[in-house]
């Protein structure tokens, strides 16, 4: 009755949003989605938590993490354009040196983490431009700093979803097919859809790296990334965060152990989980044969890349093991502040304390760059998120789906109702429970349609980290391609259901219709299947 008066008062009110799609959460997934069913024809309207659409790739400022062979296949045909437009950007835009502008396959940051390490702005700027003619034409409606805060649901389908900005003013969006694209899977409990969270016990899913027994708040870490630069001869030491003293002495309680301070150089190797020592150099043009360079590892721009004088500096990302939070879930309160504690401390510790190549102590010359980050305290608008909750699907992938060791043809199981490609290692960073990494080989692999589809909702699909899988699969499902992947993948197919009437269970379940729609799929750029390749 509550939810019936609120639409009541909405629609006087003059706040009530029609559309074909409703996209909630503008990540990497949600601008997927709003542009594939855009592409098909639909009006949407889009919701986003920040000011910043993108989530992993922008708020978040993470830079594209991704398989060896996306330059070629493995992805969708958007988003090779997208890869595309960023260097156009950059070649339009920036002051790049003849020889950086050459180059067909131009890397900013030159960062050992991928081929296209870029400033989060960048991605804005790009994403909002593919957005752009459709905003101006009236079919999307993008609504910032906004979050859902009620459904209303009768029987199994979602009627709409009432939506709040950080003012305080609430809209009512009404549409025939939703797409959760939050970064948590917000919209889940609000409407009632079943999902879990954590690990899930090998009793239910016969994973041999699950736990006997569930632990559904036993999450990955999340991270409180920024950017810095690194001026030499300069000072740049921030102010002493609170925290720091904890952080500084801080000794992980993992299992297996961690090596040591996590403040430090020295952390588990994520696959043997012995000791692994890296190395932190802001002065150096490339990391050392055989040493990993932290700075360079996600640096977003090589000054080099530049005419002179353009950058005071190179320009890095720090999302490392050293600022992972895993004290606690963001969903509990007190955690953000402490993991910004964290990351803030980090940043104190190299500036005054870590230990040089030279012998040394400390780099006065790294600089907080807020300015990049878009924020007045100088982190990420938003924490990066690794595990979302996660639908209880018409299908879920398991381990047996898709790691190395678990299949002995050489090939990740093939699915059927394919909507799209990934490829990524099982990589599970520590967890909230005190779980070490649980890094594993994996096979290139395919999404099925199944695990975009709740059991029992009908109108729902899964856009981005909360799509069918497990604690275990979700580490090779969560990185952006992937991500881009499920939301594009998503957004068309609630697109079909629109122009056909066919709910996505019965689009799955129809032979003739799941074929009509991997063929529409293919035709704008899907691939919906992998050459032969090697594992990750």
């Amino acid at each position: 009755m509550h939810h019936r008066r609120s639409f009541l008062l909405s629609l006087a009110a003059g706040r009530e949003l029609r559309c074909d799609v409703a996209v909630i959460g503008g990540g990497t997934g949600g601008v997927a989605a709003a542009l594939a069913a855009l592409r098909n024809g639909m009006r949407v309207v889009m919701t986003e938590e920040t000011d910043w659409l993108g989530g992993q790739m922008t708020s978040q400022m993470v830079p594209p993490d991704e398989h060896p062979w996306v330059e070629q296949f493995g992805g969708t045909r958007l988003y090779r354009e997208y890869r595309s437009l960023v260097r156009s950007y950059y070649r339009d835009h920036y002051p790049l040196t003849a020889e950086a502008r050459g180059r067909w396959n131009l890397n900013p940051g030159d960062g050992s983490v991928s081929r296209l390490t870029h400033e989060p702005a960048v991605a804005v700027a790009v994403l909002s431009g593919l957005l752009a003619r459709y905003v101006s034409g009236g079919l999307l409606t993008v609504l910032y700093d906004t979050v859902p805060v009620r459904a209303d649901v009768s029987g199994d389908r979602v009627r709409f979803v009432t939506v709040r900005n950080k003012s305080g003013v609430e809209k009512t969006i009404s549409a025939p097919y939703f797409v959760d694209a939050t970064e948590q899977g917000d919209l889940l409990p609000l409407a009632g859809i079943e999902y879990v969270t954590g690990f899930e016990s090998q009793k239910e899913t016969g994973e041999p790296h699950a736990p006997s027994v569930a632990q559904p708040s036993n999450i990955q870490a999340f991270t409180v990334c920024y950017a810095v630069d690194y001026v030499a001869g300069a000072d740049h030491t921030i102010e002493k965060p609170l925290e720091y003293g904890f952080w500084r002495d801080y000794v992980p309680a993992m299992k297996p152990a961690w090596p040591g301070k996590l403040l430090s150089w020295e952390m588990s190797d994520p696959v043997t989980l012995a000791s692994r020592k890296v190395m932190f150099d802001p002065s150096a043009e490339k990391s050392a044969p055989g040493a990993l360079n932290l700075f360079i590892y996600r640096r977003i721009a090589n000054k080099r890349n530049f005419a002179a004088g353009a950058y005071a500096g190179d320009v890095s990302l720090v999302n490392w093991p050293q600022n992972d939070y895993w004290l606690g879930n963001l969903d509990a309160p007190g955690h953000l502040e402490r993991a910004k504690q964290l990351s803030l401390s980090l940043l104190y510790w190299m500036q005054t304390e870590a230990p040089r190549p030279d012998g040394g102590q400390g780099w006065k010359g790294l600089r907080l760059r807020g300015d990049l980050a878009g924020t007045e305290d100088g982190l990420a608008k938003y924490p990066y998120i690794r595990e979302s909750r996660r639908i209880r699907a018409e299908f879920t992938v398991l381990e047996q789906h898709v790691a190395t060791d678990a299949r002995k043809s050489g090939e990740a199981e093939v699915f059927g109702d394919s909507v799209g490609v990934g490829s990524y290692r099982i990589d599970l960073h520590p967890s909230s429970g005190g779980d070490n990494y649980i890094d594993v080989s994996s096979l290139p692999f395919q999404i099925p349609l199944g695990s975009l589809i709740p059991r029992r909702v009908e109108n729902v699909l899964a856009g981005a980290k909360n799509l069918g899988v497990t604690h275990i699969t979700n580490g090779c499902y969560r990185l952006h391609p992937v991500e881009w992947n499920i939301g594009e993948a998503a957004g068309a197919v609630a697109a079909e259901a629109v122009r056909t009437g066919h709910a996505p269970r019965h689009l799955r379940k129809t032979a003739t219709l799941l074929t009509g729609l991997q063929g529409r799929l293919t035709a704008q750029g899907f691939e919906l299947s992998w050459p032969r390749v090697t594992a990750r």
